[in-house]
């Protein structure tokens, strides 16, 4: 008897049970989107990181037949992450004009001269999440006062924008990429954020600074072949939400699993491991990213035996891949960090997509995870895990709120 397509949440909840179930059955899966949208998921670690890197496998919204075929309504929760214009929507020489001209701010050296700023911001982050604890009887919003606040800062700071734009970004954004906001109410958010991304960008183009907008600008304004507008807008949007979406559940899923797992925890503070094992170990069992949308064949594909049609829209599994025993071992679903750096995970993409900011969210969750626990080593989650609220939506992969006892 054949399995029905799996259907993703649009509500959200843990991927990993569902990950487990289809990953027994193979490493490809069938999925229905919302709108019933047929569609598929790689999930094998070794399918997906060939997947990722396949050379008929495209981003171009033109190869989504569902969407050339006009069945793809404006209010679908999910057609920002498949149109929107820039780097993730881009393929061949456009991708690589576009990946160009950001590069630049993301370079190891570039990365590494922002780490005075990242800690200074880590320390006033420390005081306001103690304070915040204070006034709360002892508990405090471990993602509201600290997880959040760091990548958004340092991206919007990068960007050149307004800390008084902040709040504002980061509720879209939340809008933008979460799988079960209503139509309507989706179409206003996109509508909103471009908006208010235009207002920002002309705002720079007026009185231009020593930030990456004020690059673009120029770029775009130099030469309209190499970054048109709502290319400039589309750049904008991507680097606001994956520069911190991506290692704000990070940085709360490694704060949850060390929470959970107090041995391991030990070994890092006694200094039998590092910060950085934390962050690949967490990036490898709880990735930030659970099922990222879209990539499609541009031909009809065998993957690991199984067919996928060409204009399929294939979301990539990045949560079950960091838990496939076939390529991490029998004990897969385990959090240990002492195995980092000896198997390679993929929660940070594979291929010509491979994340730009990689080098700048690893850099800043170890920083935020070591001053978090040198700072407060007896800190503690006030609920159990089991109680938390997960995040809105499949694509990302963590929970709405941690609340957590730092202690003195």
């Amino acid at each position: 008897m054949n399995t029905p397509p799996y259907r993703p949440d649009p509500t959200g909840g843990c991927p990993h049970a569902p990950n487990a179930r289809l990953l027994a059955a193979g490493a490809v899966a069938p999925v229905v989107l919302p709108g019933e949208i047929e569609g598929m998921v790689v999930l094998g670690h070794d399918a997906l990181r060939d997947f990722l890197s396949h050379p008929d496998v495209a981003k171009g919204p033109q190869h989504f037949t569902a969407l050339t075929e006009g069945r793809i309504p404006d209010g679908w929760p999910l057609r920002t992450f498949a149109t929107v214009p820039g780097m993730t929507t881009a393929d061949g020489a456009d991708h690589r004009r576009l990946r160009t001209l950001v590069s630049s701010a993301f370079t190891a050296r570039r990365v590494e001269e922002l780490r005075p700023r990242v800690e200074t911001v880590t320390a006033g982050l420390l005081d306001g999440l103690a304070e915040a604890a204070r006034a709360g009887d002892g508990v405090a919003d471990l993602r509201r006062h600290y997880a959040l606040p760091l990548p958004l800062g340092v991206i919007c700071e990068l960007l050149g924008v307004d800390p008084a734009h902040q709040d504002r970004l980061h509720h879209l954004s939340s809008l933008v990429v979460a799988t079960d906001t209503e139509p309507a109410r989706a179409v206003a958010a996109n509508r909103e954020l471009v908006e208010l991304l235009g207002a920002i960008a002309a705002a720079k183009a007026a009185a231009p600074g020593d930030d990456l907008t004020s690059a673009l600008i120029a770029a775009r304004d130099e030469d309209g072949d190499r970054l048109s507008q709502p290319e400039l807008i589309g750049t904008l949007l991507l680097m606001i939400i994956a520069g911190h979406e991506t290692t704000l559940n990070l940085v709360t899923n490694a704060v949850r699993a060390l929470c959970a797992h107090r041995e391991q925890l030990a070994l890092v503070l006694d200094g039998r491991a590092d910060w950085a094992d934390v962050v690949e170990e967490t990036l490898r069992w709880d990735s930030p990213v659970s099922y990222f949308p879209f990539r499609y064949p541009t031909r009809d594909l065998t993957v690991d035996g199984t067919l996928i049609p060409r204009g399929t829209p294939v979301l990539a599994g990045y949560s079950a891949a960091g838990r496939d025993t076939k390529a991490h071992g029998p004990d897969a679903d385990r959090f240990d960090i002492t195995r980092a750096g000896t198997v390679k995970h993929l929660s940070l993409g594979h291929g010509p997509h491979y994340c730009l900011g990689a080098p700048l969210a690893r850099m800043e969750a170890a920083i935020a995870l070591e001053a978090l626990f040198t700072r407060f080593p007896d800190l503690d989650l006030a609920v159990p895990e089991a109680e938390l609220t997960r995040h809105s939506g499949f694509v990302g992969n963590s929970v709405r709120t941690l609340p957590v006892r730092p202690g003195d």
